[in-house]
C-alpha cells in the first residue's frame, strides 16, 4: 500500500501546485504557465509575484505542519496530540501578537525566533501539569484550555493596543493572503529541521514499543521525546511566525497518512509531509476560488475539516 501511495500523493501534489498557480480571480490557461514567467508577459506579476511564492509557502507550511504532528503522536503516543490541540500554536501566536502590538518598530524577521520562545513556553507548560505519562483526555482537555487561555490573552492584547492590532489581525486569521518572497525567505532557515526530524524516524519506531523495549534497544526514551518536541515545536513556531495559526492540519494530516501507508515512521514521516502540503495547497486554492476576488481563509477551511474529526477523535478514544 505504501508503495502505490506515494507515487499518487506526489501526482496530487503536483497536480495541486498547478492547480494553484492557474486558478484565482485571474485564470492562466496551462498553455500560457511556461510563458507566463517570462519578464513582461501578461501574467508575470501574477504568476512570479504573487501565486509562484504562495504555492511554495503553501506547500512548505503544510508539510512542516504535518511533521510536527508526526513527531508529537509518535513521542506522546497519544492519537489526540498535535502542536495545536496541545496549545502550542496559541502559545506561539500569544507571543507572535505580544511582539507585534507591544513593539511595533520592531525587525519582523525576529518573528520566527519569537513564536518559538512562545511554543516551547506553551509545550513546557503543557508538560509540567500533565506530567510525563498523562492519558490521552486529559492531555487533550488541559491542551485545549491552555489553547483558550492563550486566545483569551491575545484577544486582551489587541484590546488594550486597538491601533496596532491591524498586523495581528491580519496574521491571526491563518491565512497566506499577501505572503510572498520575503516570508519565504524567513522560513527557509527552518527546513533544516526537516532531515533532522526525518532522522528521528528509526527511534520513533522503537519507542512505540514501549519505553522499556526501547531502553534495552539503545534509545533514551526521555531524551527522545524532548528532542523531537522540541523539533515539532520548532517547526510549528516557524509555520505559526509565517502564516499565523492554521488549526488541525498537524492533527489530521498525520491520521489519514497513517491510514495510507501504516505506522512505520521512515515512510509516514515523508507521506505526512506530502498529505499535509496537499491540505494546504486544497484549502488554499479553494479559498481563493470560492468566491473570486474575495478570499477565505485558509485556516478556516482546515477547521472546518479538522474540528468534527477532533470531536470524533475524542469520542472514539476511550
Amino acid at each position: 500500500m505504501a508503495n502505490k501511495a506515494l507515487p499518487l500523493l506526489l501526482i496530487s501534489t503536483l497536480g495541486l501546485v498547478l492547480a494553484n498557480l492557474m486558478f484565482g480571480a485571474v485564470a492562466v490557461p496551462f498553455a500560457e504557465l511556461i510563458s507566463g514567467f517570462q519578464s513582461g508577459s501578461d501574467h508575470y506579476f501574477t504568476l512570479h509575484e504573487y501565486r509562484l511564492p504562495r504555492t511554495i509557502i503553501a506547500m512548505l507550511v503544510g508539510a512542516m505542519m504535518a511533521l510536527a504532528g508526526s513527531l508529537v503522536q509518535g513521542v506522546i503516543r497519544n492519537p489526540l496530540a498535535s502542536p495545536d490541540v496541545l496549545g502550542v500554536s496559541h502559545g506561539a501566536g500569544l507571543a507572535a501578537v505580544a511582539y507585534m502590538t507591544l513593539l511595533p518598530e520592531a525587525d519582523i524577521s525576529w518573528l520566527p525566533a519569537v513564536a518559538l520562545i512562545g511554543g516551547l513556553t506553551a509545550a513546557l507548560i503543557l508538560w509540567s501539569l500533565c506530567g510525563q505519562h498523562s492519558s490521552a483526555i486529559r492531555l487533550a482537555i488541559t491542551g485545549v484550555a491552555l489553547g483558550a487561555l492563550y486566545a483569551s490573552c491575545i484577544d486582551f492584547l489587541m484590546l488594550v493596543k486597538p491601533l496596532e492590532i491591524n498586523n495581528a489581525l491580519l496574521w491571526l486569521t491563518g491565512s497566506l493572503w499577501g505572503r510572498g518572497w520575503s516570508q519565504l525567505v524567513i522560513l527557509l532557515p527552518w527546513l533544516v529541521l526537516i532531515p533532522f526530524a526525518l532522522w528521528l524516524a528509526k527511534p520513533l519506531n522503537l519507542i512505540v514499543l514501549g519505553d522499556d523495549s526501547a531502553i534495552s534497544l539503545g534509545v533514551n526514551a526521555n531524551s527522545l521525546r524532548i528532542i523531537a518536541l522540541a523539533t515539532a515545536v520548532g517547526l510549528t513556531a516557524s509555520c505559526v511566525a509565517i502564516c499565523g495559526p492554521i488549526g488541525f492540519l498537524g492533527l489530521v494530516a498525520p491520521h489519514l497518512t497513517r491510514k495510507l501507508v501504516g505506522g512505520r515512521h521512515q515512510i509516514l514521516l515523508p507521506c505526512s509531509m506530502l498529505v499535509g502540503a496537499i491540505l494546504l495547497l486544497l484549502a488554499d486554492l479553494v479559498a481563493r476560488t470560492i468566491d473570486p476576488p474575495i478570499e477565505l481563509s485558509a485556516g478556516i477551511m482546515t477547521a472546518i475539516i479538522g474540528a468534527p474529526y477532533f470531536l470524533w477523535l475524542l469520542f472514539r478514544t476511550k
